[in-house]
């Protein structure tokens, strides 16, 4: 996955990772069946006539979650990485046969990828939170993006399956999760050849680790329960005018309480960009959150083994009911949009199809639109226009 520098937040951020792995972890071991208190914006563990809990999913029919799907989340986190400024949203550009057969030779043989660049300096860049120099800062989408999201994308989806009746739903999950992980490792290596050891690390390393910890009935009822995390992808688009995907990209939020009634809380989103602010919750579980930070704009080469990026300002405003994301607005200058605005099916009722919008403008204040037919989750793509 692609490389988000975080260098003047690393060593706060690594800190912070490490304190909620362990809290995850100590609730895991030490939680015991007792009654359940919940909080504004929480809802049941159970949904009737579905068997199971469901921490991620709820089934919902409105706002973000009511767009959960396994395609979905193939294509927002399979080409997120077209977000970056010097990458092509033209989905047909990318070089998918060399792509895959370099992601498979350094997954087969990761020793060599990993003796190319060094031993010290792979776990130095890639697992150890030890540099707050940028380039030096891969590890923080690895914790951020492969352990916790691709983790929690993990229960999400067994839920998913499990909800629409599916046996053998980890099995599902587990398959849905290589494919999405693949296919943007294979976007992002694109044309390139030789020695990687990004995939190595993600596969082998994060993205197995988020499974494990998120299997964990207790590790994901922590980071459900006490830090409300959750699900905020984007709404992809197609434009058939150019051939290109538009508002492409998974994202996360977390959510801690302030205090008891959980109407106040600590707010932090992320994708390729972090937003750390306030939630602000009312007794009905509606929520508006504001949060400002960092936003990816070009995809820089480290080393002939790794990869970086360089960092834009960001804010972004949000509005979510229960969890589900209802609206998002964000400013930043990035490569396709300055400012950019998504409106979940359920926020405007307009009958039975359910849409969502996405309107931005761009850095020559171009407008570009889109429209997502809710009443068919299984259609991964809306259409888009200029």
């Amino acid at each position: 996955m692609m490389r988000r520098s975080r260098a003047p937040w690393s060593r706060l951020g690594a800190a912070l990772i490490l304190v909620l792995l362990t809290a995850g972890a100590a609730w895991a071991a030490a939680a015991e069946p007792g009654p359940t208190v919940r909080h504004r914006g929480e809802l049941p563990e159970t949904i009737p006539g579905h068997r199971g809990t469901y921490l991620y999913f709820h089934g919902l029919d409105y706002g973000s979650q009511s767009l959960v799907s396994p395609l979905r989340l193939i294509l927002n986190g399979g080409f997120g990485i077209m977000q970056i400024e010097n990458r092509d949203n033209r989905p047909g550009k990318i070089m998918y046969g060399r792509g895959m057969r370099n992601v498979a030779d350094n997954l087969i043989r990761p020793w060599w990828s990993i003796d190319k660049q060094g031993w010290w300096d792979f776990f130095r860049r890639e697992v150890i939170p030890i540099s707050v120099r940028t380039g030096n800062s891969q590890y923080w989408p690895n914790y951020t993006n492969h352990l916790l999201g691709g983790g929690m994308s993990f229960r999400m989806m067994e839920e998913y399956y499990r909800y629409h009746g599916h046996e053998h739903s980890k099995r599902w999950a587990g398959a849905t999760l290589f494919v999405y992980h693949f296919l943007n490792e294979t976007v992002e290596n694109n044309s390139r050849l030789g020695p990687n050891s990004d995939p190595v690390a993600d596969f082998w390393l994060f993205n197995t680790a988020g499974i494990w910890l998120f299997n964990k009935d207790g590790v994901a009822r922590f980071f459900s329960e006490k830090l409300h995390f959750t699900d905020w992808s984007y709404m992809p688009v197609y434009m058939p005018g150019t051939g290109e995907f538009q508002n492409m990209g998974q994202n996360y939020a977390m959510k801690w309480h302030l205090n008891k009634s959980g109407s106040r809380s600590l707010f932090y989103h992320w994708g390729t960009h972090a937003e750390l602010g306030m939630s602000f919750t009312d007794e009905q579980g509606r929520c508006l959150s504001v949060g400002f930070g960092l936003v990816a704009k070009n995809l820089l080469e480290v080393d002939d083994f790794s990869d970086t990026v360089d960092l834009a300002v960001s804010g972004g405003l949000f509005y979510d009911r229960n969890n589900s994301l209802l609206a998002s607005l964000l400013l930043a200058k990035t490569k396709d949009y300055t400012y950019r605005l998504n409106l979940y099916p359920g926020l405007i009722n307009l009958g039975p199809l359910r849409p969502g919008f996405f309107a931005a403008l761009d850095q020559q204040y171009h407008l570009i639109s889109g429209v997502t037919i809710g009443s068919l989750p299984l259609v991964p793509l809306g259409i888009g226009w200029e």
